[in-house]
């Protein structure tokens, strides 16, 4: 049942999330016990993955994917393909009550592959609104249409889904949690809470929790996380508009907060998000739904007396400069948040999810037809993108450090570039705002702020330092590579048919790393 807001302090935090069902609070004191432990101690890692030189013999699946939220999107395209799919979930796969909002081209991928009708996609399409504000502080607004301005229903989302991946001939195995799997010389030894599952691939769809990663990445702690708290509430003020970005407040308690809102079917969804390391003095989520509390009366122009709090929305983001991950395994693949392919300025999973989709379902597709299941092969699904790697330093920018710092110069800086953006209009500010890099448009970006706005190098590298700067460039320039080679992709994917299968494999997927690692995925 949703819960009426009350005003006041801490008070209002213990007392608005725990008249929320299912437990809301006893949550968020769960999560923040982790974020307390992994900025103390990093990550417990246990050995989930084992080697065999034995034989498996008979197999019974082609392909184990090991998380649903995210795998029945893989599942399904891959089992309507013909391959053998088993899927499992260690709950109910369900969607949650809150959208996931999204752009819709990126939308039109579910209907190509033939995993949703035109019809079932409108359907699954429970909000649609424009234009989204960028703003910091009382600096002008930059606003933008059709960027994450379609909320999608995931209850729906996934049950269509889940119909179409069993109609197909997909396994679902739901209230089995993985183990552990072995990898032999011809196959996959998966084990569960309930069986062994024998297939010749595994797909890691785990998410930033997976053991699987954690053992892969020895316990490293996070090179930088997003913190995210906020609601779905009613009562708020109509509004047919969204915010993809809106600072309202100086850094305070070494926090740069920024806003998110969107319109909701349920009323209007809020988030309050920050960047930060993994220092001991940055902020709990209980700390910063505080914060929110405190400052939605005033973002939102209503009292917290008069919403209906539907439900509360928070979590830790975990994102690492060594990413997409390749797995150091034959026969595995980390997909979605396990991989961590999305912009380290994301906190949206689904939408890096959607975007790639279309290439590792045709990647996984030839990978098992051509058996091209080594670590080797394996690895070109998930490449060096110099487009994500590029936008860690920006990542960095929009963090409040921890020594003493002007209190506007986060605002200041962000202003500055979303302004020099926006006036290089749609094609270069869009594809940022949907986490596609392009070298064109970030080059004219730093020209433009450069040469009008020269005072803010010798700030930027006050605040961060050269190293930072000097780890940046290699990925800039790679930006400018990978945008070049690009350009000679047709000449080569003519040349590569003249080749045998696993060589043809190879290099569509080089292919598919200059596209996507110079930003030239991007829908529009």
């Amino acid at each position: 049942m949703p819960t009426k807001a009350m005003d006041g302090g801490m008070a209002t935090v213990t007392e608005i999330l725990g008249n929320l069902p299912d437990g809301v609070l006893d949550q968020l004191h769960q999560v923040d016990q982790r974020w307390s432990a992994l900025r103390a101690q990093g990550i417990p890692v246990a050995t989930v993955v084992h080697r065999s030189d034995a034989l498996l013999g008979e197999l019974d699946w082609d392909v184990v994917i090991c998380g649903g939220t995210l795998g029945i999107l893989l599942g399904a395209a891959l089992a309507q393909r013909g391959w053998r799919v088993v899927l499992l979930e260690r709950g109910i796969l369900r969607g949650r009550q809150q959208e996931w909002n999204i752009s819709r081209p990126e939308l039109t991928v579910l209907v190509e592959l033939g995993l949703l009708s035109a019809t079932e996609l409108e359907q699954a399409i429970a909000v649609e609104f424009n234009p989204n504000r960028i703003q910091f502080m009382e600096g002008p607004a930059v606003w933008v249409r059709d960027v994450l301005n379609i909320g999608v229903d995931p209850v729906l989302l996934l049950e269509t889904l889940k119909t179409r991946f069993r109609a197909t001939g997909g396994q679902l195995l739901e209230h089995t949690a993985f183990k552990g799997v072995t990898v032999h010389p011809d196959g996959v030894a998966v084990q569960t809470s309930d069986a062994c599952l024998k297939a010749r691939l595994m797909l890691d769809v785990m998410g930033h929790g997976s053991p699987v990663v954690a053992q892969a990445r020895r316990g490293q702690r996070p090179d930088g996380i997003c913190l995210v708290v906020g609601t779905c509430a009613q009562g708020m003020p109509a509004h047919e508009t969204g915010d993809l970005l809106v600072s309202r407040t100086p850094i305070q308690d070494h926090c740069q907060y920024f806003w998110e809102a969107f319109p909701a079917r349920e009323g209007r969804t809020t988030y309050l998000f920050t960047y930060a390391d993994l220092h001991p003095q940055r902020p709990s989520l209980a700390q910063m739904f505080e914060a929110y509390f405190q400052q939605l009366p005033d973002y939102q122009g209503v009292p917290l007396s008069q919403l209906q709090i539907q439900r509360a929305l928070f979590g830790l983001f975990p994102s690492y400069q060594q990413s997409p991950l390749a797995l150091p395994w034959d026969r595995l693949v980390a997909v979605g948040d396990s991989s961590g392919s999305q912009s380290p300025l994301s906190f949206g999973g689904f939408g890096a999810m959607l975007r790639h989709l279309r290439r590792l379902d045709a990647g996984l597709d030839e990978a098992l037809t051509c058996d091209a299941l080594s670590k080797r092969d394996l690895a070109l699904l998930q490449p060096y993108q110099p487009n994500l790697s590029s936008t860690w330093l920006f990542q960095q920018s929009m963090r409040a450090p921890m020594t003493r710092s002007r209190p506007d110069q986060i605002n200041r800086l962000l202003a500055v570039v979303f302004e020099s953006m926006a006036a290089l209009g749609d094609p270069v500010l869009k594809p940022f705002l949907q986490d596609v890099v392009q070298f064109p448009g970030l080059l004219r970006t730093l020209v433009q702020v450069s040469l009008r706005h020269p005072e803010l190098t010798p700030q930027i590298l006050a605040n961060l330092g050269p190293l930072p700067l000097l780890q940046w460039l290699p990925h800039f320039w790679g930006l400018g590579l990978y945008s070049g080679f690009h350009r000679w992709s047709p000449w080569v994917k003519e040349w590569s048919t003249h080749l045998a299968p696993l060589q043809q494999y190879r290099w569509q997927r080089r292919l598919e790393a200059w596209q996507y690692g110079a930003g030239y995925d991007h829908l529009g």
